[in-house]
């Protein structure tokens, strides 16, 4: 689903050059788990970043479903994010003048679809993680886990076929990691769904179907 050709990412400055990336090669299979690993500096978020197609590499290719998409421009990158991709982070991003029902929904505003239907969908990804009875709570009143939960649930609510997690335990104690490793284990196994997470944690890795390890940029397995 997901190929990565000899990646690499330069970033530059007036002053500096900054080789973030380097010889990233990798394929990622439909409804494979698959966690990233390294020290702080080693290049997780900015390899998530790149399959995301938040930022676009300095070199090499990436493909998803077979098509090659370094040439396409930024709006069709915009489209297919929108669609095929679900994002989750660490700090949750929600936006709290917004209960819990209308976060979930914002993914769907960009699409052609009424608010009847968006409503429809939000609740029933709420349901999914198992917060149906916090629809109408805002994030302030809601514990962390229960903050990613509702990121999880705004991540899902356009079916994507990939979900990108960027440190999605981080913030939280190790029982409720683990209760959010669980409900991402299970869109794999109920829905099919493609995820690729960034985690420090090898209690979390160790539980999921791969790991790829970075340093200083590179793959070290």
């Amino acid at each position: 689903m997901i190929q990565l050709n000899n990646i690499e990412k330069l970033y530059r400055t007036d002053s500096i050059e900054t080789l973030a990336l380097t010889n990233i090669n990798l394929k990622v299979s439909k409804g494979e788990f698959l966690s990233i690993m390294g020290p702080s500096g080693s290049g997780k978020s900015t390899l998530l970043n790149i399959i995301g197609l938040l930022d676009k590499p300095s070199e090499g290719e990436i493909l998803l479903d077979g098509e090659k998409l370094n040439s396409f421009r930024d709006r069709k990158l915009a489209r297919i994010r929108n669609h095929k991709i679900g994002f989750v982070f660490q700090s949750y991003h929600l936006v709290n003048d917004l209960s819990v029902v209308d976060n979930v929904e914002i993914p769907l505003i960009y699409r052609t679809m009424s608010g009847k239907e968006r409503r429809r969908r939000a609740l029933e990804a709420l349901e999914k993680v198992g917060l149906n009875a916090r629809t109408k709570h805002f994030p302030a009143q809601l514990s962390g886990g229960q903050r990613q939960r509702v990121a999880i649930a705004r991540a899902i609510v356009g079916n994507p076929e990939i979900i990108l997690a960027d440190e999605p335990t981080g913030n939280l104690d190790s029982v409720m990691g683990q209760e959010i490793l669980e409900i991402l284990k299970s869109l794999v196994s109920d829905m099919g769904t493609t995820i690729v997470m960034v985690t420090h944690d090898d209690s979390i890795a160790m539980k999921t179907d791969r790991i790829v390890r970075l340093f200083d940029g590179s793959q070290v397995n």
